[in-house]
């Protein structure tokens, strides 16, 4: 039997591959505070172009999630069914959830929400990779720490009752992820600002 180089090369890529795909997360990092001056926007919404205003949806809610993300990225497309899960477990009891699109072109975001069947609104703050080091996505991690490329996906989480009522910034100091989220670590933290944990002796 003779070894084909060429073969060899397919069955090495399709290793690869198939490694990838099965570990699939990556970029886990833990929920930590942070020292942030998180700043109101008003973006247009992915699917139907209207503006939406960050402050105006956190009214009514408990706890808001922020997910930045890029389309193209095998991580975001990890981390979005926990994110389905959180959305319709959570949502009733006062969990608000928005993406953000970064670095990819307005159809491919409407194609990848559609195609991840995502339940919760999108809006969007660059549509090119060149834009990568003008966004505020960009600043936001770096003076959080997150010396990855693209920093897709990246988390930050606001609390109504402890944002600045007045002014062009929200908080300025919260919870973020520089990665994916571990998820039994983002349900914790979601139940707990919820008020969803149960006492220890009390049902």
């Amino acid at each position: 039997m003779t070894f084909s180089p060429i073969k060899g090369i397919f069955a090495l890529t399709f290793l690869l591959s198939s490694m990838t795909l099965a570990l699939g997360q990556n970029e886990q990092a833990p929920l930590i505070e942070k020292e942030i001056g998180y700043k109101d926007w008003t973006y247009k919404n992915i699917r139907t172009g209207e503006k939406l205003n960050l402050r105006d949806f956190t009214r009514g809610k408990k706890l808001v999630m922020v997910v930045y993300y890029a389309p193209w990225c095998g991580n975001w497309r990890f981390d979005a069914p926990i994110l389905k899960r959180f959305h319709e477990k959570y949502g009733p009891a006062g969990l608000g959830i928005i993406a953000v699109g970064e670095y990819d072109p307005l159809p491919s975001m409407k194609a990848n929400l559609d195609a991840l069947g995502i339940p919760f609104p999108a809006v969007f703050e660059s549509e090119s990779r060149s834009d990568r080091e003008k966004t505020l996505h960009f600043q936001y991690r770096r003076s959080t720490g997150d010396t990855r490329r693209w920093g897709s996906p990246w988390y930050i989480f606001l609390d109504p009752s402890r944002m600045e009522r007045s002014g062009d910034t929200l908080i300025r100091k919260t919870h973020i992820v520089n990665g994916e989220v571990i998820e039994a670590e983002g349900e914790q933290f979601i139940r707990q600002h919820l008020g969803l944990l149960r006492v220890k002796g009390k049902q």
